[in-house]
């Protein structure tokens, strides 16, 4: 993971939430530039804004870094719901997922 990675992933949740730049620069309290500039290269979020930038996609710092998770705040509500899930229907569920990644 690098630096475009972080840049990426913070579009990748911006547009996946259907918010704009400016309105996450100014949702975060910041100038209407500021996701610009972490988007374009300029800057990077300092520690306390990174996870702010966390909370504001409503995801864990490891979430955000989860490369193969293109909606992490879909996944743990799926994982969360499972959790719920008895044996018998855990393993009713598991061959429906199987069943649906052969097609």
């Amino acid at each position: 993971m690098d630096i475009e990675f972080v840049r990426e992933r913070i579009t990748q949740l911006r547009l996946q939430k259907d918010v704009s730049e400016y309105k996450m620069s100014y949702d975060l309290g910041h100038s209407r530039g500021y996701i610009n500039n972490i988007s374009s290269g300029k800057t990077l979020p300092s520690m306390t804004e990174f996870f702010a930038i966390c909370d504001y996609f409503e995801i864990s710092p490891a979430e955000f870094f989860s490369a193969k998770t293109e909606n992490p705040k879909l996944s743990r509500t799926v994982t969360e719901l499972l959790e719920q899930l008895d044996q018998e229907d855990l393993e009713l569920t598991l061959t429906n997922i199987q069943r649906l990644l052969r097609r």
